[in-house]
């Protein structure tokens, strides 16, 4: 085995098992915590930002050009402001237009509104202000507008269209102005505002293929493992959708007998599971560099603007920032929507690799253009979609319980279920409301956890 994988001795018995970036059993199901007396937990305790792993501060320091103290204090910064960006957008409802973090230590958070009636109120949690033009929900539906006109015209000369927040506009990447225009026009969105943006970059798909850990599809091609998840009693770990079908059979970066193929989208989606044979046991770590790795202790969704770095075994440990979520990318082999873009390099081989924030598991590597010679920009499968659409539950250092009922309309609060900014929920005979997207465990009821639930 190769000194990388070498764990702890807590993990010693596992590791003989030859385990991928997986060495552990889940933890055994836990009740529901009782919030202990005194202040609630801060966001960035909840979320885990107060202690991050020195191998993600180190490569802040690295790819982001900040000291010691800086990248310790992004971190805390960004668990934070998702939460205040979380209660008002429930404050704002309609009105509310998008959110974003920026500056070194990403100190200023800015919301936007439709309305300038709603400036005291956003300035009051801390956040700046910006009174805008069309309201989130506006900008989305023009997006599907041009998520529709994909399907029935050429779209290699315009890869790439997405929701700009910050802009309060759709962006549309392409090769040139004729082929933006002609795109938009498609769509029926000619005299809107639409932002073309000219660019000689084709986003590929990243598969010679590896990442947080290779593995290997039919003995021949490459790719690499995501997140290690559950499905009932079934472990295994999520990866990109374009690196298998559904059967395909795997084996581990040691070459021995790993699993199949569990389900698996493409195009549309970029998402697959692997169901591991028990040889594999699930971890919440994650590969970072010389060896060393981090673990995750959930799935909450950055915001724009937030640090973000990347596991890839071709190119290691790199971060960079999130620049847009729900972006629409169309590869040669087809168009997937909802991805999340961002400056971190990437290149061939990194392909269904992980993606974390702080310790909140963010995505896989989907595709990208660019290189981490001269710098580059990737496309990442947001993770929480996954689980939801396959049933998963992310395996995390924090203690996991059984995953409950998913299905539609269910209004009681369930561990296991992802929930999105906005959800509606009942705990105890009490209403709650989510402030950011995750998928729920049980050390986050939601009576305990104010940075992801807001009591109504």
């Amino acid at each position: 085995m190769a000194p990388s994988h070498l764990r702890t001795a807590r993990r010693s018995a596992l590791t003989a098992l030859g385990a991928l970036v997986l060495a552990g059993l889940p933890a055994a199901a836990a009740a529901d915590p009782t919030p202990a007396a005194g202040p609630a937990p801060s966001a960035a305790q909840t979320l885990g930002a107060d202690r991050p792993s020195p191998h993600l501060l180190s490569a802040l320091q690295r790819d982001l050009g900040l000291n010691p103290q800086q990248a310790s204090e992004r971190l805390v910064n960004e668990a934070e402001a998702g939460t205040r960006a979380g209660r008002l957008r429930i404050a704002l409802g309609e009105r509310f237009a998008g959110a974003w973090v920026h500056g070194d230590t990403s100190g200023t958070l800015t919301v936007a509104t439709t309305d300038a009636l709603d400036v005291p109120a956003i300035e009051a949690q801390g956040a700046t202000a910006k009174v805008v033009e069309r309201t989130l929900a506006e900008l989305r539906t023009a997006k599907e507008k041009l998520d529709t006109a994909a399907t029935r015209v050429r779209t290699l000369d315009t890869p790439v269209w997405y929701v700009d927040v910050a802009k309060n506009r759709i962006m549309v990447q392409a090769t040139s102005q004729s082929a933006g225009t002609a795109f938009v026009e498609a769509a029926g969105l000619e005299g809107e505002d639409v932002g073309v943006r000219m660019t000689a970059e084709r986003p590929r798909l990243l598969q010679d293929i590896t990442g947080g850990d290779a593995f290997y599809i039919n003995d021949s091609a490459r790719c690499s493992v995501g997140f290690s998840v559950t499905r009932g009693e079934q472990a295994g770990f999520v990866t990109a959708g374009h690196c298998g079908r559904p059967g395909a059979t795997t084996t581990g970066y040691d070459r021995t007998a790993q699993g199949a193929f569990g389900a698996s989208t493409f195009p549309g989606k970029d998402m697959a599971w692997v169901a591991a044979n028990d040889r594999w046991a699930p971890t919440p770590d994650v590969k970072a560099q010389n060896g060393q790795e981090v673990q995750v202790t959930g799935s909450a969704q950055a915001l724009v603007g937030a640090s973000v770095c990347r596991s890839g075994s071709t190119t290691g440990w790199h971060c960079g920032t999130v620049e847009q979520h729900d972006t629409s990318v169309s590869y040669a082999e087809g168009t997937v929507d909802g991805l999340t873009r961002t400056t971190v390099c990437a290149e061939p081989g990194d392909s269904g690799g992980s993606y974390v924030a702080g310790a909140q598991a963010q995505g896989v590597t989907s595709g990208g253009s660019g290189d981490c010679t001269g710098g580059g920009t990737t496309f990442y499968q947001p993770v929480n979609p996954i689980l939801s659409d396959f049933g998963l539950t992310l395996t995390t250092a924090a203690a996991q319980t059984t995953p409950g009922s998913q299905q539609d309309g269910t209004q009681a609060w369930t561990a296991g279920r992802v929930y999105e900014a906005g959800t509606t929920v009942t705990r105890d005979g009490v209403t709650y409301q989510c402030l950011q997207t995750h998928q729920a465990q049980g050390v986050w009821a939601p009576a305990g956890t104010p940075a992801l639930w807001q009591r109504l």
